[in-house]
């Protein structure tokens, strides 16, 4: 029977050839004969392994993609699986952070451990950015990931949980480079104080992922006009989660609240101020078991949470039973409490931080700077009163201000605070000569003034425009001061007022109605609220005050307020003298109250 002819998978597209330069000959060049009439054509807008995946999300959504094994008391169970659609929402959520850890396209990532879901969608991430994924191989030890880190350069690393150690064995000698640690599980307290230590972040998977979702809920309430709602509900926009607005009355807001229930609740120091009294004056009227309940809980998660614990494990048993009730009275499902637009005082932020089961942060921008430019970040102790570090696309740098005392290159930097970066704005509508003035090779001066903290974060401790000089040449950092006297436990606001023809200043005081209505009865004096206002000892027991705390901040004798008006109406923007964020409107203040200020001073001497 004859031999049958092999089938030929190759077909020749070249001879042979002589090799140039003395090099040996080339052989005939072939091709796979299902190439024969040319190389195959790759699908339509398939041109990365990003494509790859973002094409399969698009159609099959709802296919299971990636599954692992469930653990239930020790022992495998069932696969727990991961559909498509599943995958690509977490994958965008880690390309953000990681990206919001200052990784840019053309970065490297370095991923530990063994074959997870978490390894595929950390590399997806990668691709999404364009990013290196780095490969480590789990059964590589710390000498070889020290090498691969710095040869590679690698600046985040994604490990598996309990290969996170090999990573920290690894500090300092990768840190010129490596400056973030992700682990795909949990993060010992130890781990994080040992990465610290170096200066490197460290993040559970969770903690990780700590941004916005398709189900977060934003209540908007605060002025649509003004540049920190606008950019917090474009971020909700792009994220397809829900906002819902109030009805425009602030004595209904906390209703708002209740029935929309939002996740995250923006605020700027005013409203935070009035919760802040609100939970204080009802906490002193709940009767001496339940302020006794409630001061032992604060100060054991207090306590907890300065030590390193997370706000949500710092004191779970009181939680239930003590703040839960302050949680609800925020709707029951806020995890995140952001304040903007004016320094929050330090003992609300503390306070805030413990009772209301949420993150509690800082954020500092401006409208010329695109909203955030500086943010606190959550479960760090250390930032308290602080605005966090700078977000990562910008440039930052104090500017000296001579004729208030702040030197940008002294111990401890302060100065005004400038910014460089592409969020800034391109200028001042028809108004070239502002720009010129705030726009200076490239840095925007913001006016404010700042202080470096030895952590990288920033304190704003001055505004350089409300500055003026008394009549023996001293200079006033009016709005240092009014945080100083904010902190008077018995005023709601305060405006300092003072000017070159003067020695000394006078303030205008919105009075906390509580606590004058319980000084009047324990000092059996009769009035409504508005009568005490213009009561003489209650002048001078509100200035008492103010000048205790004063004496006690150390402030010196032309920073003591010499004469005060109390003012039964509060500050508000009906009169114009608030903007829509609640800063003082200065020159209106005076307009408003020249006659009271002219009585001060006259009075005074």
């Amino acid at each position: 029977m004859e031999k049958m002819a092999e089938k030929q998978y190759l077909i020749e597209i070249e001879k042979s050839k002589e090799a140039a330069d003395g090099r040996p000959s080339v052989g005939p060049v072939y091709r796979s004969v299902f190439a024969k009439d040319g190389f195959p054509v790759p699908p339509e807008g398939m041109g990365s392994c990003w494509d790859i995946f973002r094409i399969s999300v698009e159609n099959y959504p709802e296919n299971r993609m990636l599954g692992h094994r469930e653990i239930v008391d020790g022992k495998a169970g069932k696969y727990v699986w991961r559909t498509y659609k599943q995958v690509y929402d977490e994958v965008l959520k880690i390309g953000a952070s990681i990206r919001s850890c200052g990784v840019d396209p053309g970065g490297r990532c370095g991923i530990y451990g063994v074959n997870c879901p978490e390894w595929i969608m950390s590399m997806e991430a990668c691709n999404a950015h364009g990013m290196y994924c780095v490969p480590l191989y789990d059964t590589l030890g710390a000498g070889a990931v020290e090498f691969i880190i710095n040869h590679a350069e690698v600046s985040i690393a994604f490990s598996e949980e309990k290969k996170v150690i090999e990573v920290l064995k690894t500090l300092p000698n990768t840190t010129n480079f490596l400056k973030t640690i992700v682990s795909f599980g949990e993060v010992t307290t130890e781990q994080k104080q040992e990465s610290e230590k170096f200066g490197v972040a460290i993040y559970s998977w969770n903690e990780f992922l700590q941004l916005l979702t398709e189900k977060d809920v934003y209540l908007s309430y605060l002025p649509l006009a003004h540049i920190f709602d606008r950019v917090i509900e474009e971020l909700f926009i792009y994220t397809g989660a829900s906002i819902g607005f109030w009805r425009g009355d602030v004595k209904l807001l906390v209703e708002d609240i209740g029935e929309l229930k939002p996740t995250i609740f923006c605020a700027v120091p005013r409203v935070l101020d009035r919760i802040y009294n609100g939970l204080t004056e009802k906490i002193a009227k709940g009767g001496l078991l339940k302020s006794t309940l409630f001061n032992v809980a604060y100060s054991y998660k207090q306590h907890n949470m300065q030590k390193g614990s997370k706000h949500e494990d710092a004191a779970r048993i009181f939680d239930k039973i003590v703040f839960s009730k302050v949680k609800q009275g925020l709707g029951g499902n806020v995890r995140l409490i952001l304040s903007g637009a004016a320094p929050l005082a330090n003992h609300v932020e503390a306070y805030l931080r413990v009772v209301t089961c949420a993150h509690v942060l800082q954020g500092y921008g401006l409208t010329e700077t695109c909203a955030g430019t500086f943010v606190s970040l959550p479960n760090e102790p250390s930032m308290l009163g602080t605005v966090g570090p700078p977000v990562p696309n910008v440039d930052v740098c104090l500017e000296s201000v001579p004729e208030m005392g702040y030197d940008a290159n002294s111990s401890t930097p302060r100065g005004e605070i400038c910014i460089r970066g592409d969020t800034l704005f391109s200028g001042y509508y028809k108004r070239e000569d502002l720009t010129k003035e705030a726009l200076v090779d490239g840095w925007f001066h913001t006016g404010d003034v700042g202080e470096w903290q030895p952590n990288g974060t920033m304190k704003i401790i001055d505004r350089k425009k409300n500055i003026f000089k008394l009549s023996q040449g001293e200079y006033v950092a009016v709005e240092n001061l009014e945080n100083i006297y904010g902190l008077v436990p018995e005023i709601d606001s305060i405006w300092i007022y003072g000017n070159s023809f003067e020695s000394f200043l006078v303030a205008v005081v919105n009075p906390n109605v509580q606590a004058l209505e319980r000084w009047a009865e324990e000092k059996g004096i009769s009035g409504d609220y508005t009568a005490l206002c213009s009561n003489l000892k209650a002048k001078e027991y509100i200035l008492g005050e103010l000048n205790k705390t004063g004496k006690a901040k150390k402030l010196k004798g032309f920073e003591l307020v010499k004469a005060i008006h109390l003012e039964p109406e509060p500050f508000d923007m009906e009169r114009d003298l608030l903007t829509p964020t609640y800063k003082k409107k200065r020159p209106q203040l005076l307009k408003y109250y020249q006659n009271v200020v002219d009585e001060l001073y006259k009075s005074a001497k």
